[in-house]
């Protein structure tokens, strides 16, 4: 089908302010606006002619981190693949990503997509572009002032799964994920992922009061290619199991802690279930092995030769997660935290997380739009704070100028993580966000 004119000039726009907006050193997500003002259809008449389709990958928590999973997987299987890889989860986000992969003409150099999408902004996506395949991952409380109630998250997420026409992959041990299951088309081939029965136990790491995991008894009927993750006695290996014994690995991932390595559960499954009998065990696990952990997300910056970890946090269930991974190792930790949109207005989940893991060596510094408010948090668990300053930059830069070649951690919501994330790029010469789709 021939490209129409207003597509031409919406691409041309977008371009260009992509390239003001580098310059500039501005947002993600401008030029994809842009580009939708011009063509509101613009991801129709691109996305939608891809040879292999479109995976959206949705839920609360992972998404960024299985995403750039299954893409490392797909590329390692030959596939050319599309992706978002700055974390931008609006279809404004994904459209700005496209805009360095398209020609004027609408031709997409890639074979698949595969993309990152808010629960919310899935729907909008695929009012456009019908996904081929989805991988929905979980459901926890996150941003209740946009979704309002945990159960309207699991209706988004199974309205997307409606609209999926291929094959949809799915969390065995998430109640609100499983349900999903009778959302999904006739025609549509399931998959799942999950823990593997011997660490049943473990999965209470990861859920909160209110987000009930279901007996691993009453867990779906798994099917050969479906994936269980299999932990390594050592605490960092691990193998996804398959019923038919194509097994990948044991192998350990540079991001650390039992969530990445359902992320890359869930991510081997869904690859599986992508290249059939074209998946191949070893470069699948090769190709986790090789994959860095996406900005924030546990990524640790050489900060003039000592290790900073930067762990982003959202949700009870996020930041227990997080705690348990990397909080028992009593380092110089700063707490960062916001209440901007993109991170949610109301911060008093935080008082649904322990942090008397923090007591022994307490915090430096907490910091943010809501730094005295985390400050207080941590006055109630015992934890002790030795500065309470607002302004990201100043805490920053005291921060590590006091534990200047020391291993040093910062624990921060969303937008507190894209600030910090730009002024350590620019301090430590790293990547910018958007400029390493191929790490």
């Amino acid at each position: 089908m021939p490209i129409r004119p207003r597509t031409i000039v919406a691409l041309a726009a977008g371009k260009v302010t992509r390239v003001v907006s580098r310059l500039r050193g501005g947002g993600s997500a401008l030029p994809g606006l842009v580009c939708e003002k011009i063509d509101p259809g613009v991801l129709r008449h691109t996305l939608g002619n891809l040879p292999l389709g479109v995976v959206v990958v949705s839920g609360t928590n992972g998404k960024t981190t299985t995403t750039k999973m299954l893409v490392a997987l797909l590329r390692a299987h030959g596939l050319r693949v599309f992706t978002n890889p700055t974390g931008s989860n609006f279809t404004r986000g994904v459209l700005s990503s496209l805009l360095g992969d398209v020609s004027l003409a609408g031709t997409v150099r890639a074979d698949i997509a595969v993309v990152e999408l808010d629960e919310a902004h899935a729907l909008h996506f695929a009012a456009q572009v019908p996904p081929t395949h989805a991988l929905l991952l979980n459901v926890a409380r996150d941003q209740l002032d946009r979704f309002a109630e945990i159960d309207q998250t699991a209706r988004l997420l199974a309205q997307l799964a409606a609209q999926t026409t291929s094959g949809v992959v799915l969390n065995a041990d998430d109640t609100y994920i499983s349900r999903i299951r009778d959302e999904v088309g006739a025609d549509v081939r399931v998959g799942w992922f999950g823990v593997d029965p011997r660490i049943a136990d473990r999965l209470p790491e990861l859920q909160e009061a209110d987000v009930r995991f279901e007996e691993v008894g009453a867990r779906p009927c798994l099917s050969e290619q479906d994936g269980l993750l299999l932990p390594g006695d050592d605490g960092g290996s691990f193998t996804v199991r398959f019923g038919d014994g194509a097994d990948v690995g044991p192998m350990t991932l540079r991001q650390r802690g039992l969530a990445a390595m359902i992320n890359a559960t869930a991510a081997t499954t869904s690859a599986r279930h992508l290249l059939g009998a074209d998946f191949q065990p070893a470069v699948a696990a090769a190709a986790l092995a090789a994959v860095n952990p996406p900005f924030g997300r546990g990524e640790v910056i050489d900060a003039d030769g000592a290790p900073l970890e930067l762990v982003l946090v959202k949700n009870p269930a996020g930041f227990t997660v997080a705690l348990g991974t990397y909080g028992a190792e009593p380092v110089a930790t700063m707490i960062a935290v916001n209440d901007d949109y993109a991170d949610g207005r109301d911060v008093s989940w935080l008082y649904d997380v322990s942090f008397t893991s923090l007591r022994e060596r307490g915090v430096d510094v907490t910091s943010g739009v809501r730094g005295y408010d985390m400050a207080l948090r941590l006055r109630y668990d015992g934890v002790e704070v030795a500065e309470v300053e607002s302004d990201l930059d100043a805490a920053l830069d005291r921060f590590l100028l006091t534990n200047a070649g020391e291993p040093t951690r910062i624990f921060c919501t969303y937008t507190a993580m894209m600030h910090l994330r730009r002024r350590l790029a620019d301090r430590f010469h790293l990547a910018r966000f958007g400029e390493d789709a191929e790490a």
